[in-house]
């Protein structure tokens, strides 16, 4: 008799030792997934560093589009072959002809060349547009010639309106001017002819 009432007591305390282990266990991962979540970036961060996608099919030569990315504007210009022209023509007037000091991130592989853009895709710059002195953004002064504030041998660029920085039509700066540096050239790369996509190439996203 006392056998069973034994086994009856094991049994029971059998079960409520499962049962505390069981609600211990629940309340071990309660813990541990909000604490993991916390580590995973919101949905606002993963939007301010997504790659963006642009359609150029209707950029036409000599004409610029601009998109924002990480909360900065970058430059899309289809440049004309007058305007990689120009490029040549500024070689010896950029402080920096051949990017070796990047600004704040570093030179796509394949930029590395006078026109700063890919070599299947050579007549189009991305640049992102903040002068690399004070951060403000730089407009479009494309046309040859002198012109104000800008010399008589303009080959064509930009002006940044703030303190007078000049660069050429790959985004170089001019010589002995306040802008220490070229301006950046974020990754990107061709998804289609006419669709380009900033902030990712073959490597990944930046």
């Amino acid at each position: 008799m006392r056998d069973k009432e034994n086994d009856r007591v094991d049994g029971s305390r059998r079960t409520w030792l499962i049962a505390t282990s069981v609600a211990g266990g629940i309340g071990g991962v309660a813990t541990v997934v909000p604490f993991v979540a916390s580590f995973a970036p919101s949905e606002k961060a993963r939007a301010a560093g997504a790659p963006v996608e642009a359609d150029i099919s209707r950029l036409e030569p000599g004409s610029m589009m601009t998109v924002a990315w990480r909360g900065k504007p970058v430059w899309i210009l289809n440049r004309t072959d007058e305007m990689m022209a120009d490029v040549v023509k500024a070689d010896p007037l950029v402080a920096d002809p051949k990017s070796d000091h990047p600004f704040s991130m570093p030179m796509p592989h394949y930029c590395q060349n006078e026109y700063r853009s890919r070599p299947d895709h050579k007549n189009v710059l991305v640049a992102v547009a903040v002068c690399t002195h004070l951060g403000c953004t730089p407009t479009p002064r494309f046309k040859e010639g002198p012109q104000p504030n800008l010399p008589d041998d303009w080959p064509g660029g930009f002006l940044c309106p703030c303190h007078g920085s000049t660069y050429d039509l790959s985004g170089r700066v001019f010589k002995n001017k306040p802008a220490p540096q070229n301006l950046d050239i974020p990754p990107y790369m061709f998804s289609s002819p006419t669709q380009l996509v900033i902030g990712a190439d073959e490597k990944g996203e930046a």
